[in-house]
């Protein structure tokens, strides 16, 4: 029994000291590059934007109470980073036009297998579960805004093969 109280101590004490280690968060108010400079954006889909993808597809995060508590807000922090790395609504238009047009793709692929939003997003976030008429809107506007890229850029600057 001693044993185990000196690891529930050693536990608690980690646990305890990890509170001190906070990731930065993602809170910038920056919105110079957001797709919405270079493409027009429907007041639907930024409804949808906001309330599945936003918080890691963005540069602000509206964060929920148990963010504060470690190893959670690494955890949530990584998430954040790896979306951010795929996709940044905040960021799009300052990408090269070939990766923009790759995004997008990336994005219609992702919400018709049902990758987007994350399940483990979903799971807590119920307002965050796409109905199919919002999956429809989104693939609809993704594909719109492709297709507008396609249609002003020739095919070699978007990496686009053509059938033969």
């Amino acid at each position: 029994m001693k044993v185990i109280k000196k690891i529930l101590i050693g536990l608690l004490v980690v646990f305890i000291v990890a509170q001190a280690f906070r990731p930065s968060k993602n809170l910038s108010n920056d919105t110079t590059k957001d797709i919405s400079k270079s493409y027009a954006v429907p007041d639907s889909v930024k409804t949808i934007l906001t309330k599945a993808c936003n918080n890691c597809h963005s540069n602000k995060t509206k964060y929920p109470w148990y963010a504060e508590i470690q190893p959670v807000a690494w955890w949530l922090g990584d998430h954040i980073k790896e979306g951010k790395s795929k996709i940044n609504f905040n960021e799009f238009s300052g990408y090269r036009i070939a990766k923009q047009y790759k995004r997008l793709e990336d994005c219609m692929d992702e919400v018709k297998e049902g990758g987007m939003p994350l399940p483990s997003y979903t799971w807590i976030h119920k307002n965050a579960v796409l109905t199919d008429a919002e999956k429809h809107a989104l693939l609809n506007w993704f594909g719109n805004v492709r297709d507008s890229i396609k249609a002003r850029y020739p095919p070699d600057s978007l990496l686009i093969k053509k059938k033969a």
